[in-house]
């Protein structure tokens, strides 16, 4: 049944929230992130190879430990959207949000009228009747968020346009997509890129609008704290596990023959802040 979004209430509190992307489309990798102690998980429909029925799966896994779902949905596709809310998912992540256009196109597949034309529905969201249908209306209206995910110059460059309009309740940047955009594929840190991520930020202040932060380390986070963000992406599950498993094999290979040894540190140079 829908819960209050717990990640809402905090960004309005002004208190911090940290997440992560779940790309692996596993019900127990889900619970781990919650019972580690993040906020939100942005489940991947996006790039992963995931179903409605597994997605639902995800969806109550996150429930079961307190952490808040939200769903990377496919571009331009509203009935992803529908299926996503209808599975309980408390967040769209929009990708590639180029004009206002792409938001006014979310919003109303997002929200119940009057801000929104979401398809009525039954199900997980009101509780299998628990709920009576006209109080989860007004309920998942304010509980949903819609999340901007920008990864394109034309996104920058548009984004006081777009958030003029409301609507959107957090704006996420996208550094790996955005250096492509910019002609610099993968340099994540490259002026170009940093300064994009900057203007996104303060257009997301001008006009009120909670940022969230791609920040890996606690050096990012702590810049980030002093210009006033709350919200952090901290990376992403498949990254972090596929990093522990290297430092826990410690990337040895001296009893296989000749082979390298990596150390940890090198291995964690790799570390970056791309998503999508």
């Amino acid at each position: 049944m829908l819960r209050p979004n717990e990640v809402k209430r905090k960004l309005a509190a002004g208190e911090e929230v940290h997440g992560l992307f779940g790309v692996i489309p596993d019900p127990a990798v889900t619970e781990m992130i919650g019972h580690a102690g993040y906020d939100f998980v942005i489940l991947d429909t996006e790039h992963t190879l995931v179903g409605p029925e597994r997605l639902e799966h995800l969806i109550r896994a996150a429930e079961t430990c307190g952490l808040t779902p939200f769903v990377r949905v496919p571009e331009g596709d509203p009935g992803a959207v529908l299926r996503a809310l209808d599975a309980g998912a408390m967040g769209i992540v929009v990708p590639h949000v180029r004009g206002r256009a792409d938001i006014d196109a979310t919003v109303r597949a997002a929200r119940y009228a009057p801000e929104g034309m979401r398809s009525l529905n039954g199900g997980r969201g009101p509780g299998y009747g628990t709920l009576p249908l006209p109080e989860y209306l007004a309920a998942a209206n304010d509980a949903v968020m819609v999340i901007a995910l920008i990864e394109d110059a034309k996104g920058v460059d548009a984004l006081d346009a777009v958030l003029t309009g409301g609507g959107v309740d957090l704006v996420l940047p996208g550094p790996g997509d955005l250096s492509q955009s910019y002609g610099v594929p993968w340099q994540v840190r490259h002026p170009r890129v940093r300064e994009a991520v900057r203007t996104v930020r303060a257009a997301c202040a001008r006009h009120g609008v909670p940022f969230c932060a791609m920040a890996t380390t606690e050096e990012r986070r702590h810049d980030w704290r002093s210009d006033g963000v709350t919200a952090f992406v901290l990376g992403e599950d498949r990254d972090i596990i596929s990093r522990a498993l290297r430092g826990h094999r410690g990337w040895r290979r001296d009893s296989d023959g000749p082979g390298v040894a990596l150390s940890l540190s090198r291995c964690s140079g790799i570390q970056r802040d791309t998503h999508h």
